[in-house]
């Protein structure tokens, strides 16, 4: 199979990587011949890396070069069975290089982008067959995130959905069919990990560190939301949530923080920049934690509470995406535990705390804030009331 790829910085490149060791013909695009340049440097690096652990030898660090091509020009892209695009979160952008690229490519080729949040359907709205674009959504990095998000458009037809479906299948990843809303499943079901983190900041409840060793010890998630907003930039998680939250009609459960804004604008990105809400040495690791409240020891009974207080929040926005028929309830925890590695599907998780649980906190939250912030599901409600659970 012929794959097109539009974008060879570390999403595009990465997205090369995957289909090439599945055995694809790739042609990674870039108008910036120094970008792809660096890009196959990159390549070579990683799978010198490869061959050093034992998961491949010479023989097949050959073949995977030898299945990518790098072109400078879009016309190259024509013999393509399937094209993804992999550039910057910018719809206008993506429009006229989608319409361009339609003029190359044969009537059968399926033109997908990798937006994290973009429309699809407006996307598709910029091709002469709209039925042939769809979402195909990788996270990062792609060669060992096993999770995918496919999302069709209303304009996608079935056969571009399940031939996209086997195709990444065939790529040995982990398929999780979203509706085209905004933030899809991750980025949507993930607000509240950094929004309601840093609420409990902003209100003075504790420190960065703190939270995030609450959310780590307590919860078994790998990187709290503050080191994880490092770790993703200030810049990009800000704009992500400021996307979503404009693409929801200003719904307060995806507000953004202003603590994150000014993070932003000061250039505190986090890990790229060497500041963020921590400093890091020149190999990424912490240094220090950049808050003015910095606790010397972590409380339990606090950090209990604001455990339950994220997880909560992020298992009310989880059965709302199942209450909205964003995704199946199979779908939505494997994309929180493969896309984003959580120790647990939320879903899964709110029938081990009990469904009752969850309702009584979040009317707690409501009742203490009067924000609409805080409404409980009517999932949730419906579920308590019948005495039923998710699985």
């Amino acid at each position: 199979m012929n794959i097109g790829i539009i974008g060879s910085g570390t999403m595009g490149s990465g997205i090369a990587q995957v289909a090439a060791t599945s055995g694809c013909k790739v042609k990674l695009y870039d108008t910036d011949q120094a970008a792809l340049d660096k890009a196959k440097v990159s390549l070579d690096k990683i799978l010198n890396r490869l061959i050093e652990k034992g998961r491949i030898d010479a023989a097949e660090k050959s073949r995977i070069q030898d299945n990518i091509q790098y072109v400078d020009s879009l016309k190259d892209l024509s013999g393509s069975n399937l094209t993804i695009e992999a550039i910057i979160e910018n719809l206008d952008i993506k429009k006229k290089v989608f319409s361009e690229l339609e003029t190359y490519v044969s009537s059968d080729c399926i033109i997908a982008s990798n937006t994290s949040s973009l429309s699809i359907a407006s996307i598709a709205s910029s091709l002469e067959k709209p039925e042939r674009c769809i979402g195909i959504h990788f996270f990062n990095p792609a060669p060992l995130m096993k999770l995918v998000e496919v999302i069709p458009a209303i304009q996608t037809s079935k056969e571009t959905l399940d031939t996209s479906v086997q195709i990444i299948k065939d790529w040995k990843k982990t398929v999780a069919v979203a509706k085209d809303t905004p933030g899809f499943i991750v980025n949507r079901v993930a607000r509240p990990f950094y929004g309601e983190a840093l609420r409990i900041y902003e209100e003075g409840i504790a420190d960065f560190a703190t939270i995030d060793w609450s959310l780590k010890e307590l919860g078994g998630f790998r990187m709290g939301p503050f080191e994880l907003m490092d770790f993703i930039g200030n810049d990009v998680n800000y704009t992500v949530t400021e996307t979503v939250f404009t693409a929801f009609y200003f719904d307060p459960r995806y507000k953004p923080a202003f603590t994150q804004k000014r993070f932003a604008e000061a250039g505190y990105l986090g890990r790229k920049s060497g500041k963020g809400y921590y400093d890091y040495d020149k190999n990424g690791k912490i240094v220090t934690c950049h808050s003015e409240l910095v606790s010397e020891s972590h409380d339990k009974k606090p950090a209990q509470q604001i455990f339950d207080r994220v997880l909560v929040m992020l298992i009310n926005e989880a059965a709302d995406a199942l209450f909205l028929n964003i995704a199946s309830a199979e779908d939505i925890d494997n994309a929180m535990t493969k896309g984003v590695n959580y120790p647990k599907g939320l879903l899964a998780w709110a029938d081990e705390k009990g469904i009752d649980w969850c309702v009584t906190k979040m009317d707690e939250l409501y009742n203490e804030y009067h924000e609409d912030r805080y409404r409980c599901s009517p999932l949730l409600r419906k579920m308590n009331k019948e005495n039923k659970t998710f699985f």
